[in-house]
């Protein structure tokens, strides 16, 4: 029975001879592998002391280059600053000066330094006043060591002071009487008018033109801002040209022509754009006596205004 267990077939022994053999083969040439493959070398140690000495050799050039760039810079700034300041001191010249009239050149003989010159004189020019000579020393960019030095060379004159506080008195001009036609004149000539200033002048024109016209001289009282003190003296120099009056035609007006006149407003408007557009071409304001919107005097003062052509 055991000789059937073990039976194999020609081609089943063929194959385990193969399987046998290719096993030995593996574990002859596992054997012999480290011979046949020594391993690689590890790097020689001059060749990473050479990469470490490399390595040094260029942190030690940038310290070098930083420590004669700082050289440099140190030299390059004493030279264009410490020794100027150096010498400025030197330089120096000590007189007596008053800081209300002194100029800049001679701030900086003194030893003061040019933008402290410049501060002085902007706040001398925006009517800045030394007073005293403590005063003097709150000039920002004056130190104290730099005040004690020039102390007692500061002289303040009182007529400067007297000077300062003198008011020039100017003769206002006095306006020549003069006529203007208000349906004609512009700001320029309305300004010529004694009373009438720029801003009135400009509310006249304005007026003018929403109205189309003045029609009476009293209607400046209905400028805003017009007091009475202003329109008595006023009055007196003006005149109307009722014929430069430009008139609205009431039969082609659109509602909102209508209602851009200061003396209608939005329902009175519409109210004779409607009357016209139900009855037809208006002949006069007599059409407005059915329209609640208008009374007598509602009507009085806006018939100069309207054309029924």
């Amino acid at each position: 029975m055991w000789k059937d267990f073990f039976y194999f077939s020609k081609s089943q022994r063929i194959g385990i001879i193969v399987l046998l053999g290719l096993i030995l083969i593996f574990i002859l040439f596992n054997l012999f592998m480290p011979v046949l493959f020594p391993p690689t070398k590890p790097l020689e140690t001059n060749f990473l002391n050479e990469v470490d000495s490399f390595k040094r050799s260029l942190v030690s050039r940038d310290s070098l280059r930083q420590a004669e760039w700082k050289a440099k810079y140190e030299k390059s700034y004493n030279e264009k600053y410490k020794n100027n300041f150096q010498n400025k001191i030197e330089n120096t010249v000590l007189f007596r000066f008053n800081p209300n009239t002194t100029d800049s050149a001679s701030f900086v003989k003194l030893g003061l330094s040019p933008k402290v010159a410049s501060n002085i004189l902007k706040y001398r020019n925006k009517g800045g006043y030394f007073k005293t000579k403590e005063s003097f020393s709150k000039v920002y960019g004056i130190s104290a060591t730099k005040f004690k030095q020039l102390e007692s060379f500061i002289v303040i004159e009182e007529k400067s002071v007297a000077k300062k506080d003198t008011i020039i008195s100017v003769k206002p001009e006095i306006k020549a009487d003069v006529y203007v036609e208000l349906n004609s004149a512009d700001t320029t000539e309305l300004m010529k008018v004694k009373g009438i200033g720029r801003g009135y002048a400009r509310s006249i024109v304005r007026f003018r033109k929403s109205l189309g016209g003045y029609i009476s001289v009293e209607q400046l009282k209905e400028i805003y801002g017009m007091t009475p003190e202003n329109y008595e003296k006023i009055q007196k120099y003006c005149t109307v040209n009722k014929e430069l009056i430009q008139k609205i035609n009431v039969n082609i007006a659109s509602a909102e022509r209508l209602n851009a006149h200061p003396y209608l407003d939005f329902y009175q408007s519409k109210a004779i754009y409607e009357l016209r557009r139900n009855k037809g071409k208006l002949k006069s304001v007599t059409d407005f006596k059915n329209i609640t919107e208008f009374n007598a005097e509602k009507i009085a003062k806006i018939q100069p205004y309207l054309s029924f052509e």
